[in-house]
C-alpha cells in the first residue's frame, strides 16, 4: 500500500502567520524519503468553494477568499480532502499533509491562530457524500485547543476528538475530550498521556479514519514550548500508527500543524513519511 505525501509548492517561500516560512526547503529535504517505492508525492488542488460554503458561512467564505492567505489555506484544505478520499478509496494507505493558514482554529464563522479555513470539516463532508456514513477520530496534539474543529464537530458524535491542550474538559456526548497538558512536561509523561487518554477511546469508537492535528509548537524553544525534544513526533507517529493498523486497517492522515522552528520541521517530517511507509 502506497503512503501520499500532499505538498504544494506555494507553500514555501512566504511568511506564513505563525508558523514563518518553515516549508522553505521543502520537499528537497524528504528527497531520501520521497524515494521509498511506496511513497508518493502529490501537489493538491484547491479546495472547491462549494465544499467550503458546506461548512463556513457564505460571509466566511468571501472574507477568505479576498485574504492574501487564501491560496495556502485552500491548497491545505484541498490536500486533506484528496488524502482522505484517497485513503478510503483503497488508493492510499495513510498520508502526510502539508498545511498552512488552515486547520484546527477555524470554526464556522470565525478563525484565529494562523489557521483560516478548516481542514476536517470539508474532508469528512466530501468522504461521507462518496463513501456513505463514516465514522472519524481526530487526535489533537498542538499545543493550543483546537477550538474550530471542536465548534464544527460538537454534535456530530460519529467523531471523536481528542485535544490535548490546557484544560480537562468532556462534552459532546463524550465524543469530545479535552486532556490537560501540563507545563513543563517530557516525552515519556506525553506519550503516557496519549496511551491513557486517547488509545482506549479510539480503540472502543472504532473510526473508519485517524485525523492527526501534529503540531510541533510544543517543541523545546518553540512558541509552545513544554519541553518536548524533536524525537518525540516520530515516536507519536509511529504509536498512532501502530494503533491505525489494529482498529481501522491503518487508515491515518497526518496533517502538519503548529511550530515555527524550521529545523525541528526538518527533522520531524522526513522521518515521519518513513514511518507511515513500513
Amino acid at each position: 500500500m502506497t503512503t501520499g505525501v500532499f505538498f504544494h509548492e506555494t507553500f514555501k517561500g512566504k511568511e506564513w502567520l505563525i508558523i514563518g516560512d518553515k516549508f522553505r526547503n521543502f520537499p528537497g529535504v524528504m528527497k531520501n524519503a520521497l524515494k521509498l517505492p511506496q511513497v508518493k508525492l502529490f501537489s493538491p488542488e484547491k479546495v472547491s468553494e462549494e465544499l467550503l460554503l458546506k461548512i463556513h458561512t457564505p460571509e466566511f467564505v468571501q472574507n477568505l477568499n479576498q485574504a492574501w492567505y487564501c491560496d495556502g489555506a485552500c491548497y491545505s484544505v484541498g490536500g486533506c480532502v484528496e488524502a482522505t478520499e484517497r485513503i478510503l478509496s483503497g488508493e492510499l494507505k495513510n498520508a502526510l499533509v502539508f498545511t498552512v493558514a488552515a486547520g484546527h482554529h477555524a470554526e464556522r464563522d470565525s478563525a484565529w491562530g494562523g489557521t483560516y479555513a478548516s481542514c476536517a470539516g470539508p474532508a469528512f463532508k466530501n468522504a461521507r457524500e462518496k463513501f456513505g456514513p463514516k465514522r472519524f477520530a481526530i487526535l489533537d496534539t498542538d499545543r493550543h485547543h483546537g477550538n474550530g474543529t471542536r465548534d464544527i464537530f460538537l454534535d456530530d458524535d460519529d467523531v471523536l476528538h481528542v485535544c490535548f491542550c490546557n484544560w480537562d474538559r468532556i462534552e459532546g456526548n463524550g465524543s469530545k475530550v479535552c486532556i490537560n497538558i501540563a507545563y513543563p512536561n517530557t516525552d515519556k509523561a506525553y506519550m503516557e498521556k496519549v496511551r491513557q487518554e486517547f488509545i482506549p477511546r479510539v480503540k472502543e469508537f472504532k473510526p473508519h479514519m485517524i485525523l492527526h492535528n501534529l503540531g510541533h509548537d510544543t517543541c523545546q524553544l518553540d512558541y509552545g514550548d513544554i519541553g518536548l525534544t524533536q524525537e518525540f513526533y516520530p515516536w507519536l507517529v509511529k504509536e498512532i500508527r501502530e494503533c491505525a493498523e489494529e482498529i481501522c486497517r491503518g487508515r491515518y492522515v497526518v496533517l502538519t500543524h503548529g511550530g515555527k522552528r524550521a529545523d525541528v520541521a526538518e527533522y520531524i517530517f522526513p522521518a515521519i513519511v518513513v514511518i507511515l511507509a513500513r
